[in-house]
């Protein structure tokens, strides 16, 4: 059964935790101070900003690989284990079975991937495969655009029943997807979805974040910078006055503080190969956050500039 919202409040205040204006995120009363995303449907924490890794790809004995294992590294260094990937993003699986196990970080992120097949037998394998070249435990195992969704959802909840991985969910990056996605929300017991949202793509906080919050699931967000239109919206321009109050100290940290402060359990998985990208990002994950108030001021900030 998942648990309520007073109920997960209540969890993370025995563990020294401070809730956030009410949301799923909370602050954990420890020395790196990273805000965290309490999982609705376990009541587990983890650290409120990820990574996706749809161009960790290549020669896997190539020098390519250098900059992202530092990318992975500083990942790591600065409190970050979300890693989201897909058997669709080239061999991203294989690259990152690699880089976390030399690394030996395997062990210590939450791995989340995706199946696409609409056949059942072949989802099963195409997960089978993902188990091997990523090389460790799959914490989180998602059907991929919404495709072939009620027949690899019946194989993903007999394996979470086995202990196969430990939760479940569905994603989408189109908003002409998001009707669907509130029926299958509605219809399966999922732990996450994957959705599209930012300062400038707001069409999911109309009805699938809420609707998220109704249901008990947490929300990966991938697209947190527009794919990349949210920079360029503010090339040039400084950061107003009111950044500091929430302890930001780029664009993009205001970006996520944005997602993050939602109500909803939302985790950005910007996609990121730099380490200076990196640790930018994971700055996200500290200080003071945005209240609703501030919110507004964010969008009509932005607003103004795109």
């Amino acid at each position: 059964m998942k648990l309520t919202r007073r109920e997960l409040i209540r969890l993370g205040a025995g563990a020294g935790v401070a809730s956030l204006a009410g949301s799923w995120t909370s602050l954990l009363a420890d020395a790196s101070a990273i805000h965290r995303v309490i999982i609705p449907s376990s009541g587990q924490q983890i650290p409120c900003v990820g990574i996706g890794t749809n161009r960790y790809r290549g020669n896997i004995a190539s020098t390519d690989m250098t900059p992202l294992a530092r990318t992975l590294e500083a990942f790591h260094k600065m409190g970050g284990q979300v890693i989201d990937t897909s058997p669709n993003y080239g061999n991203s699986e294989e690259v990152l079975g690699k880089l976390l196990s030399d690394l030996n970080l395997r062990d210590q992120v939450f791995m989340a991937t995706k199946v696409d097949r609409e056949d059942q037998a072949e989802g099963r394998q195409r997960m089978e495969t993902s188990f091997q070249q990523l090389r460790g435990p799959i914490d989180l195992m998602q059907v991929h655009n919404l495709r072939g969704t009620d027949v690899e959802l019946e194989t993903m909840m007999a394996w979470k029943k086995e202990g196969r991985f430990k939760y479940i969910g569905i994603t989408t990056h189109r908003v002409e997807q998001h009707a669907e996605m509130e029926r299958y929300m509605k219809k399966y017991p999922l732990d996450f979805i994957q959705v599209n949202y930012s300062l400038v793509d707001r069409a999911s906080a109309d009805r699938v974040l809420p609707l998220a919050i109704d249901q008990g699931i947490a929300v990966l967000v991938n697209r947190p910078f527009g794919n990349g239109k949210l920079f360029g919206a503010v090339k040039g321009v400084d950061l107003p006055g009111w950044a500091g109050d929430i302890d930001a100290g780029s664009w993009g940290q205001v970006f996520l503080k944005y997602i993050i402060s939602h109500p909803a359990a939302t985790v950005p998985i910007p996609g990121t190969t730099k380490p200076h990208h990196a640790e930018d990002n994971m700055q996200a994950m500290v200080g003071r956050m945005p209240d609703a108030g501030l919110r507004k001021e964010i969008e009509k900030t932005l607003d103004g500039l795109i």
